[in-house]
């Protein structure tokens, strides 16, 4: 093999490590990180060997680190630090500082490290107080927590340690020199990094906006994507010229795009590079773990994780109780936080560089951050079950919460339930109340409901993925459920709780995109609204109309495609009147739930006949099968089944009847 074959293999090896790391945790539900590092221990230097520990392999590494802290860098924008300075500033801050001067405390007591035992102190203070944005923002986002009090609690932490990362970084590469001379060399950093910053924030936002606007004028892709690529590591380059970190030149470059109003169009274009070269960062990190030493060390690597993990827990729980957070509240934002973090690797190669922490010693450390990471998911999947046990004041939070649920809907019947009050949902609203259609919105954003209810639409603060938000809400008694979120793992889950809970009630589910609609329909929903076909469509009509096409025309052809798209649909968009006395013999749907003791158990539609009703069975809805069937697929009528009809009032009535009573 050639020179150039030699130096493709580990290449080769890394990306082939890559996709089955990633292939795997998506199969397991876990984060891709966790497979990173499990790939590089196993074929790192210390195992396998299929990986080597070379120069060039770190460089890349670092390319991760840089792209990681542009991306942190884009979410810092001074509004939002503004709106969540208690969080940020005062939670974040006191956890960051107290978990540092607690290592130094530790440091001094155990004689840890060479040389000065208050510098290992500072710098393994640093190196714990990270936890994993990547993890917990990603399982936050799964669970829909993410505007939830803890959740806005662990967003300013994480925002603040990420922040931390820049001063730490100048710091730790100096504590290894002499006493006398660390003082002087942080200054020295920290005012290199203070006039860096201070000539990009003065000139850079101007300077940036006018340069993307130049590259934005000329529509070219390609240009846009290189044009971020050189600003990136062009900033990187200069403050690694400077004598600081390129991880530090690129969060200031984030920064200073993120002011700009290419910033959404930036994080997209970056992104594909930043994941890519981030495992192979998290892969290199998992290089370095050597097993045969921590294997000799196993009970130091499990007292150090137990450490870790439950001194987090206990400090940040003290910190968010001590912020004004509810019990619940605090333990939730502890159990998400205790684990190492992505920025504790970054900075433990530092600290293992600088060599002020015994080799053997980061070893263990390195082993219990992996471990830390790796039983998050577990430990935030069980956190509800934790706080309900612990937490005394949480089933009291909750029935309260649902106390102010069920009485907005105690007076209620035939009401709609909105699920999510953002912009799609108060436009739902809006229209319910124009028909005088009573409702009432679920929804997590504080603010948003306050302001709401304020204004006196009928929303209330609750959780609606909780079978016992949907109870207090009036599932039973509810006419329709409609589900105006777009994230299609979350809607599946409310689903299965709507169609435990009332197999009747039909849900109309938004979709982002018109591959959701199987899926969704699978999981029981009556209907599926994809953003994509309606915004196509109202693109058409407009269209259509501005080119001569008469307006009647124009309605026609929309009908005749959505009863094409919306099979429940079809026929009721014809003979509709704004006559409210018409209301009366308009066609409805209506659904119709096949119990144990119905009559039409066991019978085929086309045997129980209600053609002679006037009545249309448009579609079966069986549980078991996860999907909504065509009448003449059904066959014979099973318990649960829910049949769905057309027809007026007076006419489903009858149909019920004989498809219900004995």
């Amino acid at each position: 093999m050639d020179a150039a074959g030699i130096a493709l293999q580990p290449v080769l090896v890394l990306l082939a490590s890559s996709v089955l790391a990633v292939a795997a945790c998506r199969a397991l539900a876990l984060p891709p990180m966790v497979g990173y590092l499990a790939a590089g221990v196993g074929l790192g230097p210390h195992a396998l060997g299929l990986i080597p520990d070379t120069e060039a392999t770190r460089h890349l590494a670092e390319f991760g680190v840089v792209f990681l802290m542009f991306s942190i860098g884009l979410e810092f924008s001074l509004p939002k630090l503004r709106v969540m300075r208690r969080a940020v500033f005062g939670l974040g801050l006191s956890q960051v500082s107290a978990t540092v001067l607690l290592c130094i405390g530790a440091a001094l007591l155990l004689g840890a490290g060479q040389g000065g035992t208050w510098q290992a102190g500072v710098a393994l203070g640093g190196v714990v107080a990270m936890s994993s944005t990547a993890i917990v923002i990603k399982l936050l986002a799964e669970r829909l927590e993410l505007d939830t009090p803890h959740g806005r609690d662990i967003v300013g932490v994480l925002l603040f340690q990420d922040l931390a990362v820049v001063p730490l970084l100048i710091i730790i590469p100096v504590l290894g020199q002499s006493a006398d001379r660390i003082g002087l060399a942080v200054t020295i950093g920290l005012a290199k990094a203070a006039a860096v910053l201070l000539v990009l924030v003065l000139v850079g936002p101007r300077v940036m906006r006018a340069w993307f606007g130049v590259v934005a004028r000329r529509r070219s892709t390609e240009l846009f994507v290189l044009n971020v690529l050189l600003i990136t590591l062009g900033l990187a380059f200069v403050t690694g010229l400077a004598g600081l970190s390129m991880a530090l030149g690129a969060f200031l470059a984030g920064m200073l795009i993120s002011e700009t109003e290419y910033r959404f169009q930036v994080e997209m274009d970056i992104k594909p590079f930043r994941d890519v070269l981030l495992g192979l960062f998290f892969i290199t990190v998992g290089m370095m773990l050597d097993l045969r030493q921590v294997a000799g060390d196993v009970g130091l690597v499990l007292l150090l994780l137990v450490a870790l993990m439950g001194t987090k827990l206990a400090l940040i729980g003290l910190l968010a109780r001590a912020f004004g957070a509810p019990s619940g509240t605090a333990l939730r934002t502890a159990l998400a936080l205790a684990q190492g973090g992505e920025f504790g690797f970054v900075l433990l190669t530092l600290v293992v560089s600088t060599a002020i922490v015994p080799d053997a010693f980061a070893q263990a450390l390195l082993a219990a951050m992996i471990l830390s990471m790796i039983a998050t998911p577990f430990v935030i999947a069980a956190s509800d079950r934790i706080v309900m046990r612990f937490a005394s004041s949480e089933w009291m939070m909750r029935s309260l919460a649902l106390h102010q649920v069920a009485a907005e809907t105690m007076a209620t019947d035939r009401h709609v339930i909105i699920l999510g009050y953002g912009r799609n949902g108060q436009r739902v609203a809006r229209l319910l109340e124009a028909e005088s259609v009573p409702y009432v919105a679920l929804d997590l954003d504080p603010e948003r409901v306050r302001e709401a209810a304020r204004a006196g639409d009928h929303v209330v603060f609750a959780d609606c993925s909780r079978r016992e938000a949907l109870l207090a809400a009036g599932i039973a008694r509810a006419a329709a459920v409609v589900v105006t979120f777009a994230d299609v793992h979350a809607a599946e889950a409310v689903l299965a709780n709507l169609r435990a809970l009332a197999p009747t009630v039909p849900v109309v589910v938004r979709a982002s995109e018109e591959h959701d609609i199987a899926r969704l329909t699978a999981a029981g929903a009556s209907e599926v609204v994809p953003e994509a076909i309606e915004s196509g469509l109202m693109l058409a009509s407009h269209t259509l109309v501005w080119v001569g096409v008469p307006l009647r025309r124009v309605v026609r052809r929309m009908q005749k495609v959505r009863d094409a798209q919306y099979g429940l649909l079809r026929g009721l968009f014809h003979g509709v009147s704004d006559d409210s006395e018409s209301d009366a013999v308009d066609p409805r749907l209506h659904g119709v739930l096949i119990t144990p003791r119905a009559r039409a158990l066991g019978r085929r539609l086309e045997v129980v006949d209600l053609t002679d009703l006037g009545v249309e069975v448009r579609a079966v809805r069986r549980r078991g099968a996860g999907a909504t069937l065509a009448p003449a697929d059904a066959g014979p009528l099973e318990a649960g089944d829910v049949v769905i009809l057309l027809g007026v009032p007076e006419a489903i009535a009858l149909a019920e009847s004989r498809l219900v009573e004995g």
